[in-house]
């Protein structure tokens, strides 16, 4: 039989539909198989862990068909000791059944750090040494010395605090600085915009103090906080205006977009005038 015959042939079709029926098979079986392995459209929303202890954590998970795995430990006093402060994701994200929830849990004791020795250094460089000391900023308090903008004391509950004291981890430091012998003043920064984490570096770093801030009722829960920003702010920016070194100024927070300045034209990242970053010598 020639080539061109057997091709034609009933018996050659006859093959190649069964090669054909069994590959697509073979390709179904796969994509069931897959489909079945990955849970396809069989995702669920993530319980709340945050505030369980590890018994109560464990009993959700089960319920939940999840499994979690510690992955750090903080000190807050948000949670209870040994309860679950964080999560990752985030309740009510949805996941595939049997996903890993990464937990971060309150630690039984607090966590100490080393106070950083800060005197004699300038305002800036403190506060960076603060922050990466795993404590927090606190208020700037200024008095008459010769220098300007120079830590004098270092200070933890009102009271001096010495180098290499150990402190729980999260504490607050204050500063207590030298505004010089003349009548020296800072500007008032422009903080329209801002996440109160950045209006709160640019006041700290323009010799200033963060006074109080007031959410407004378009804040309703901690996402809503982080994502807020300055719409009002007291004392108002001006080119001229200027406070006192260690004054304060209160900020009022939204996530309404419509109660920004009509002549707003920054974006919310928080771009503005670069004034009031230093003090200015008032003669």
């Amino acid at each position: 039989m020639s080539l061109k015959k057997f091709i034609i042939s009933r018996l050659f079709l006859k093959q190649i539909g069964m090669a054909l029926l069994i590959v697509f098979g073979i390709i179904m079986i796969l994509l069931i198989g897959l489909n079945i392995y990955t849970r396809h459209g069989q995702a669920v929303p993530v319980p709340d862990f945050t505030g369980l202890n590890m018994e109560a954590t464990r009993s959700l998970a089960k319920k939940s068909k999840m499994r979690f795995h510690v992955v750090d430990s903080v000190y807050t006093s948000h949670v209870m000791l040994g309860c679950v402060a964080e999560q990752n994701p985030k309740p009510g994200f949805r996941v595939k059944k049997w996903r890993n929830i990464a937990l971060t849990v309150n630690a039984h004791r607090p966590e100490m750090v080393a106070v950083p020795d800060l005197v004699d250094l300038p305002l800036r460089q403190a506060i960076a040494l603060i922050e990466s000391s795993g404590l927090v900023m606190g208020t700037l308090r200024y008095k008459p010395d010769l220098s300007v903008n120079i830590v004098l004391n270092q200070l933890h509950n009102g009271r001096d605090i010495a180098a290499k004291d150990s402190i729980q981890k999260g504490s607050v430091i204050d500063l207590v600085l030298g505004k010089g012998l003349s009548n020296q003043r800072a500007s008032v920064p422009y903080l329209i915009g801002m996440t109160l984490t950045s209006a709160t570096d640019r006041i700290l770093s323009a010799s200033l103090n963060l006074g109080t801030f007031i959410f407004d009722n378009t804040i309703r829960n901690g996402e809503d906080s982080l994502k807020a920003f300055v719409y009002k702010q007291n004392p108002e920016f001006r080119e001229d205006a200027t406070l006192q070194l260690g004054s304060s100024i209160y900020l009022w927070m939204t996530t309404d977009s419509l109660k920004l300045p009509s002549d707003t034209t920054f974006s919310l990242s928080g771009t503005a005038p670069t004034a009031g970053l230093f003090p200015k010598q008032v003669n």
